[in-house]
């Protein structure tokens, strides 16, 4: 894969964890496999919220699925791998400080401006 295809490729991954409730999801299946039901429950957010991060999330390849009865039972695909991103980036964070959430592009105002644009 030549330089620039994978910056984009990166790009698309860190686009993958850019949602406040797809790194959620994220961050409590690096706890163990859950139905949908257990995330909606235990994140306080809709099912169909769940639903359509967790199809994200399935699509890129970060989350993978497995019946259960009536259910899917959903889990990482490559835990440790994530585990050591997540780390990565709070490590990362704590050396920035409040650098990230005050950007202009992209920090948490910028967030909130676009939440509230039609």
């Amino acid at each position: 894969m030549g330089e620039a295809r994978a910056l984009v490729v990166a790009a698309c991954l860190f686009n993958g964890f850019s949602d406040v409730s797809r790194l959620a999801i994220v961050r409590h299946l690096s706890l163990g496999e859950h139905r949908v039901v257990d995330l909606t429950e235990h994140l306080g957010l809709a099912q169909s919220t769940v639903s359509k991060h967790l199809a994200c999330l399935r699509d890129c390849g970060l989350v993978q699925s497995r019946p259960q009865g009536r259910a899917s039972v959903f889990s990482l695909t490559h835990p440790e791998a994530t585990l050591e991103m997540l780390s990565a980036a709070e490590r990362l964070l704590s050396l920035t400080g409040d650098a990230v959430a005050l950007c202009p592009n992209f920090g948490e105002a910028a967030r909130q401006t676009q939440d509230t644009t039609p």
